[in-house]
């Protein structure tokens, strides 16, 4: 589960604060965050998964404050109980797609299996690309590797920026309803942030900033 209270964050002294609504999620509970460009969606989702430090306020993820954490503390806790999904992939280049599931696992401090990454492959549909390279990906086939490489490790929380933004219709829903199935089975809070209100419909909860 993961709650937040007062939230407030200012890039610098003489830039705008933000100021973020609480949000208090139990077990498996999704939440969409709508918001036009430039109100902090993408800052909101950075302080939730502790890469931005707040001006003031705490995140709390499982009962832990993460601001708390020193820095090291912050990075393995991130990389064993957060899922991320950015609009760029951060895939490596050099290794092919079943390499990067299993380089996810080993950095995660998570047992590396075969068996696991083979299953989530065939369920996102890539199964076929296993020994591909990143570089040899179409753009469907990298936003399903991004969502691979946020859920295989089994995180607590699934953080999703902007999943949508270049999708047709029925891509759009397609992949919204990866990352909502990819949580129901790790029992983990999504969280998404988008201008797309084309998704809000698949959502148990959502908020506008």
């Amino acid at each position: 589960m993961i709650k937040t209270s007062g939230l407030t964050f200012q890039y610098d002294e003489r830039d705008m604060v933000f100021n973020f609504p609480d949000i208090s999620l139990g077990p498996s509970e999704n939440l969409l965050i709508l918001g036009k460009s430039g109100v902090g969606k993408t800052t909101f989702l950075h302080l939730l998964a502790g890469l931005l430090t707040p001006l003031e306020g705490k995140v709390e993820i499982e009962g832990i404050s993460i601001h708390s954490l020193s820095n090291r503390k912050m990075d393995r806790f991130r990389g064993q109980n957060i899922g991320l999904v950015f609009q760029k992939n951060h895939a490596i280049q050099s290794l092919n797609v079943f390499e990067n599931l299993q380089a996810r696992l080993f950095f995660a401090n998570k047992a590396i299996s075969n068996t696991i990454i083979s299953d989530l492959l065939e369920q996102l549909d890539i199964i076929d690309c296993q020994s591909k390279k990143v570089r040899e990906l179409s753009e469907g086939q990298l936003q399903r590797l991004g969502i691979a490489m946020s859920v295989i490790h089994r995180p607590q929380l699934i953080l999703a920026d902007e999943p949508t933004s270049s999708l047709d219709d029925d891509n759009c829903e397609a992949v919204i309803q990866l990352l909502i199935d990819q949580a129901t089975a790790n029992n983990a809070n999504l969280i998404v942030i988008t201008h797309d209100g084309r998704i809000q419909p698949l959502f148990q909860n959502s908020l506008t900033l």
